[in-house]
């Protein structure tokens, strides 16, 4: 049987959010229920994922924008860079605003107890649609999201933390029954250099990506699989080792502190990846476009 994903990204500036699509799309177990896009400039971020699902021939998918500000203060992402490899290509850009919530509200009420939720940026759409349904958690099978940074050493906060905190401390505070976090101590494991992925981005949604991949490898020398990983655990949670117990984020108004992320262990809705099987990742992250 297929599990049903809504997807939740910020697509547009990091480039491991439309390799996490690529994957979903061509991932035989998933069924990509729809997508969400959020922070700024969303109806961009939004073409850019109809792109890469015309790519894989998936032109099916519902696609929504969501909220574009962080919900209080940080500093957001005015900018998705990465929509000028797409400019010449055919896309939409009639997309409505703020219609995000309200799908992923309505698409997750139509299945009670079937969705995974996974989150791969900023936690505005979410904590919003926590905030005006409480009941929502608990109807998801699952709530699955690349954020974080648990390393007591940290030196700064995982950006899709930082970006909102208030949006993450709204999210790590909700009522839930369950939230998988992977975050960036664990996904910066998983590297690839540019000249790899131009050598294995070969064939389709892969190729398209790799278009997008251009843009970022101008200030990058190569890419990490933050948002894959997150997305490979819905369907193989054994590639991470996990501790439970309580995450929350206390809003803090000034740097470094802004979006920290701290697990208390124990009992708690919780499960924090510890680490991460890497070999098997990339093995089963390739093994869908063969």
């Amino acid at each position: 049987m297929k599990t049903p994903v809504l997807l939740d990204t910020d697509i547009g500036n990091d480039i491991d959010d439309a390799v996490a699509l690529a994957y979903l799309l061509r991932k035989p177990e998933c069924e990509l229920v729809g997508i969400t896009t959020v922070t700024g400039q969303a109806s961009k971020r939004a073409a850019l994922c109809e792109v890469v699902c015309r790519a894989a021939g998936r032109e099916d998918i519902p696609i929504h924008c969501g909220r574009e500000l962080p919900i209080l203060h940080g500093p957001g992402q005015p900018n998705p860079g990465q929509y000028e490899t797409i400019v010449n290509l055919p896309h939409r850009m009639d997309w409505e605003a703020n219609t995000a919530v309200d799908f992923l509200r309505q698409t997750i009420r139509s299945r009670p107890g079937e969705i995974t939720l996974l989150s791969i940026g900023p936690f505005a759409n979410i904590a919003l649609l926590f905030a005006l349904d409480p009941e929502i958690p608990f109807l998801l099978k699952d709530f699955v999201s690349m954020a974080g940074y648990f390393d007591p050493n940290a030196p700064f906060a995982e950006w899709n933390c930082r970006c909102d905190p208030t949006a993450t401390s709204m999210v790590y505070a909700s009522d839930r029954p369950k939230h998988r976090s992977i975050g960036l101590d664990v996904t910066m494991q998983c590297q690839m250099s540019a000249e790899e992925v131009r050598n294995r981005f070969v064939g389709e949604p892969l190729a398209t990506v790799a278009r997008l991949a251009e843009h970022w490898f101008k200030n990058a020398e190569r890419l990490t699989f933050h948002d894959p990983l997150a997305a490979a655990t819905i369907f193989h949670p054994k590639l991470c080792e996990y501790v439970h117990g309580r995450v929350v984020s206390p809003i803090e108004a000034e740097e470094p502190k802004t979006g920290w992320t701290v697990l208390t262990e124990g009992d708690g809705p919780d499960e924090v990846a510890t680490s991460v099987n890497v070999e098997g990742f990339f093995e089963e992250f390739f093994s869908v476009f063969m």
